[in-house]
């Protein structure tokens, strides 16, 4: 069974700058659709960032664009998050998720059948 493993998380304080990794158990993860989500406490779960297959287009929430990134180095199957700028309300657990429906829209959860088990994001003012 396929699965994804998150890795970067940590206490940064605001303003500060963080990386987030994703690392898929099998290379066919790199030809799926790949994105981040985060849940923070008492809240439901939200679309942070996402990146087509083979790099083919890459989406953001309205809340991080402009401060995060996300890039897929397509050799290494890795999914990563650069998170520049983090403020207060980016606090979270992150979570990596992968999906085979290529055609599927990047921001909806439903479409991502691999999850992984989350990496805590404290952003401290």
């Amino acid at each position: 069974q396929i699965h994804v493993v998150e890795s970067g998380g940590g206490l940064v304080q605001a303003g500060g700058s963080l990386r987030l990794s994703c690392e898929p158990s099998d290379h066919i993860v790199s030809t799926y659709n790949m994105a981040w989500f985060r849940q923070a406490p008492g809240k439901e779960r939200e679309f942070v960032a996402g990146s087509a297959a083979l790099g083919a287009k890459t989406d953001y929430a309205d809340s991080v664009k402009g401060r995060f990134t996300v890039s897929r180095g397509y050799t290494e199957r890795v999914l990563y998050l650069q998170m520049n700028t983090l403020k207060p309300e980016d606090t979270a657990t992150y979570y990596c998720a992968a999906g085979s429906a290529l055609f599927a829209t990047l921001s909806d959860a439903a479409a991502y059948a691999i999850w992984g088990q989350g990496t805590q994001v404290t952003v401290s003012s």
